[in-house]
């Protein structure tokens, strides 16, 4: 099904105008456009007999390559996932993997097949963007699943461009959400090609009719062109292996989503040009080494042909490629060639960054680097200073970490070092959300580095002399009952409310604000509290804004360990009455660590390893059976959430601890 073809009324009425009164030989008839703003148009999805008006316009013909220069290869087409978190794109990636016969019958696959870090299938969201392959009916599809949370956006914009087509995926009862207008966005500017998968229609309160007009509407809002608005529809359960090309045509297959696919058109390539491929991502083999991932733009690429890495801003740099390889199901396959619009990777180059140009020696024509939106957050990378430094981790040094980060750098293309606020102990890191860098500080840990994290703040601008700051549009859907407590936590954090709707059939109602990225920080276990868990958050950067002043700082203090020593349970049970406890009985602290969560403001040091004095009237046993209530678990996220300006987040492969900044120097 698909929306009314705008463009095809306009090119119709536009003939008959032409054939009965010349335009001037300087000017053309423009697409017509309805007088209404599509947003308003009583129908989306039925046919409409409004009224065109015709705008003339002043314009060169653009310059198009000659037809016998560009190929159509109709035996290959790629296309990309996007759409907001949970929606269900990886499932629909193992779905369409399935229905394309790549696994055997008795094998078992794993539930989000091509997530394949450990992190993505812990916390069940896409981190890196992944590539796969599929053969359907003589194309070869080549597939790209692209991450869902607006943190990782930077791996959106890395793939777009080497896209035949754009996937949209949005669920059947949510509708379009903020990441979904961040990668339409996308999209849209790059002049993709777009189709809508509603998926999720297992779900009893599906609503298509509904989420087809809001996409349309937030198309029209995105200034898409009147041959994206056209787009086609499927419907499907990825989880169930159900697709349709109407709701009450579902079928147990997938041919409605491939269908789609086909649709897509094919790449234009020239296979006698010179060779253009643009680095998209840097990938490691532990026998080949780095490898370059990309796709051919022109041209062939030729196992052991010489190559030059170019960029408009670096010298150019010559290699030679080694081996060649192309995406067979969800691994690799090596051939000796490769054409304009395969994805590949090679070795053979030491010297290239994401956004170079791989070319042939004879014609060095670099393409246009890639654009990634510029960080918002920042967090300091700090040489660990505790009592406890160098007992647990591996890479301890300022110049372990500095050389890992810079490593980071070389495929994180939405993360950032700022040098210029750094010293020799401490490396400012900048990123596009808490999430994007509490990624990079797990992983980090889980290869054995130690180091001390500073609290999040938000890159300021300065814009004509003003201040600036990044803002977000900040979504919360709640229960009814908890909807003033939600109304007042986020007023008090300089949120401007921009929209809000009514208890839905599940009572859960949902409110819209514009806030400063400065007041979500650390929103999220506020926010859980004062609904008691049942808080659905989402967020999405919409751009700098003037400063909107100053915020209240915690509502509660610390509770700070008072000496050095190993925590006691008689200890314990005295501080527990000042506050909920993060230390458990038997394990060691140092003096100034963070043992738990102060109930006033205002920190308060207590001494957690006092022993309580055992005569031989008291069992020896007893001091062990006293009751501990309300200890706190602490993740990473939530340490990272909680910890003020003057506290730090000491991080080793082992432990997670909280401490203050003062008197953090090593013992002599």
């Amino acid at each position: 099904m698909a929306v009314p073809n705008f463009a095809f009324c306009s090119a119709t009425l536009t003939q008959r105008l032409q054939s009965a009164v010349p335009p001037p030989s300087n000017c053309t008839l423009s697409t017509f456009r309805p007088p209404f703003p599509l947003r308003h148009a009583p129908s989306r999805r039925a046919s409409t007999h409004q009224p065109f008006t015709c705008v003339v316009a002043n314009h060169a013909p653009a310059p198009s390559p000659t037809s016998d220069a560009l190929t159509q290869r109709d035996d290959i087409v790629t296309v990309a996932f996007v759409a907001h978190i949970d929606h269900g794109k990886s499932s629909m990636c193992d779905a369409l993997l399935k229905g394309a016969a790549c696994f055997r019958e008795n094998q078992h696959v794993e539930e989000r097949v091509m997530d394949a870090m450990d992190l993505e299938k812990e916390r069940g969201i896409t981190i890196n963007a992944s590539a796969a392959s599929l053969m359907y009916n003589g194309v070869k599809v080549q597939i790209l699943d692209t991450p869902g949370h607006a943190d990782f956006g930077g791996e959106v914009e890395r793939v777009l461009n080497m896209t035949d087509g754009v996937l949209l995926l949005v669920d059947s009862v949510e509708g379009p959400k903020p990441q979904t207008r961040f990668v339409l966005k996308k999209a849209i500017q790059l002049n993709k090609k777009i189709a809508l998968i509603i998926n999720k229609m297992d779900r009893p309160q599906a609503r298509p009719d509904f989420v087809v007009d809001s996409t349309f509407d937030l198309m029209a809002e995105l200034g898409a062109t009147d041959d994206q608005m056209d787009f086609s529809i499927a419907y499907a359960s990825a989880i169930n292996n159900q697709s349709g090309s109407e709701p009450h045509l579902m079928k147990h297959n997938m041919h409605a989503v491939f269908d789609l696919i086909l649709q897509f058109p094919r790449p234009q390539v020239a296979f006698d040009a010179p060779l253009q491929l643009q680095v998209n991502n840097v990938t490691y083999d532990d026998f080949k080494g780095r490898l370059v991932s990309g796709r051919i733009h022109a041209g062939v690429l030729n196992k052991g042909s010489s190559v030059v890495v170019c960029h408009p801003q670096k010298e150019h740099v010559k290699g030679k490629v080694s081996d060649i390889f192309v995406y067979d199901k969800l691994g690799r396959a090596s051939v000796q060639e490769a054409k304009a619009g395969d994805i590949v990777m090679f070795s053979g180059l030491t010297k290239f960054d994401i956004g170079d140009t791989i070319c042939s020696p004879e014609t060095v024509i670099p393409l246009p680097p890639l654009s990634v939106e510029e960080p918002t957050v920042r967090m300091a990378f700090m040489v660990n200073t505790s009592e406890f430094a160098g007992q647990e981790g591996k890479y301890v040094t300022s110049r372990n970490i500095r050389d890992r980060l810079e490593k980071e750098l070389e495929r994180n293309v939405g993360l950032r070092l700022d040098l210029d606020r750094s010293t020799p102990e401490c490396t400012e890191v900048c990123g596009r959300g808490s999430l994007h860098l509490t990624i990079l500080i797990e992983t980090m840990r889980r290869e054995g580095f130690e180091f001390m994290i500073g609290p999040p703040t938000v890159i300021t601008k300065q814009v004509n002399g003003v201040k600036h700051e990044p803002f977000e549009l900040f979504e919360v859907e709640v229960p009814e009952e908890y909807m003033g407590s939600v109304v007042d936590l986020l007023s008090r954090r300089k949120g401007e409310m921009v929209n809000m709707t009514g208890a839905n059939s599940e009572n859960m109602c949902s409110v819209a604000y514009m806030m400063p990225t400065r007041g979500l920080l650390g929103v999220k276990n506020a926010l859980l509290t004062a609904t008691r868990g049942t808080a659905v958050m989402n967020s999405q950067f919409e751009g700098y804004r003037p400063f909107a002043g100053e915020m209240e700082g915690k509502e509660n203090g610390s509770l700070l360990v008072y000496e050095t020593g190993k925590a006691t349970t008689y200890g314990l049970e005295a501080a527990q009455d000042r506050g909920r406890l993060l230390i458990t009985p038997g394990e060691k602290v140092y003096k100034n660590q963070i043992c738990g969560i102060h109930q006033r403001p205002g920190d308060l040091p207590l001494n957690i390893c006092k022993l309580k004095a055992l005569t031989n009237y008291r069992s020896a046993t007893k001091e062990i059976k006293g009751g501990m209530q309300g200890l706190l678990e602490f993740s990473l996220d939530d340490a990272i959430e909680y910890i003020g300006h003057d506290e730090v987040v000491e991080v080793t492969p082992v432990s997670v601890r909280l401490a203050k900044k003062a008197n953090l120097k090593k013992k002599k």
